[in-house]
């Protein structure tokens, strides 16, 4: 390989599924390594499948959005937008934003990064990553990554609560608990609200020390 680029189609980077609207994330950051700016392409294989997320940036990040191919319908807050391959789309940040594909195979890449500052990866790409490998099936793929990026992370609340997460999903009751226990003691209030609420945790909700942990 020369040392000088890296070439990769589209249809060559990994294939995570997102959520339960048809949303692909294809890292292309994560791919290359890149660490000066964020850059990812997501992918919808039906026509009316989501092609970019739901979500407005709050902390000054600023995102422009390509449709590579295909033809996506964007709502910019209030505003719907029709953008045919070839379309760029620039989102303020506060601006809340989301796509769906109006024709099968749309891909869109999106690039980011916040204002004024050096860019950082992402320390959970991998949680996310983790998270995709188990809703396409690949349970112990989906696990080591998750590990991994907690055991990079060891004092970060969020990826003791997303590996709790992942274990309460897949049945690993006393290994969920042990993660998410190890969260609240990095960040009791937070924690403690999300698992309140969040869906992964109802299998457990009667179990006298999931109760104990997050003080219901």
């Amino acid at each position: 390989m020369p040392e000088g680029y890296e070439i990769a189609r589209l249809d060559e980077l990994e294939s995570f599924p997102v959520d339960d609207e048809g949303l692909t994330w294809r890292p292309v950051r994560r791919r290359f390594d890149i660490r000066a700016f964020g850059i990812n392409a997501y992918t919808a294989e039906a026509e009316g499948s989501r092609v970019v997320e739901e979500h407005a940036e709050q902390e000054g990040h600023d995102e422009v959005y390509v449709v590579l191919r295909g033809r996506a319908t964007f709502t910019l807050d209030a505003d719907e937008v029709d953008a045919p391959a070839g379309t760029f789309v620039y989102v303020r940040p506060g601006t809340r934003r989301g796509a769906v594909a109006r024709e099968a195979g749309t891909a869109v890449l999106a690039v980011g990064a916040k204002r004024g500052e050096l860019f950082t990866p992402s320390p959970w790409e991998s949680i996310f990553a983790g998270f995709g490998h188990l809703k396409a099936g690949r349970e112990e793929e989906g696990r080591k990554e998750i590990e991994e990026a907690v055991a990079a992370n060891p004092d970060l609340w969020q990826g003791h609560f997303n590996l709790a997460c992942f274990h309460a999903q897949t049945g690993r009751r006393d290994e969920a608990l042990a993660a998410l226990r190890r969260a609240v003691e990095l960040e009791p209030a937070k924690v403690r609200e999300w698992a309140a609420s969040d869906t992964d945790f109802d299998s457990m909700r009667d179990d006298p020390a999931f109760r104990e942990i997050v003080g219901g």
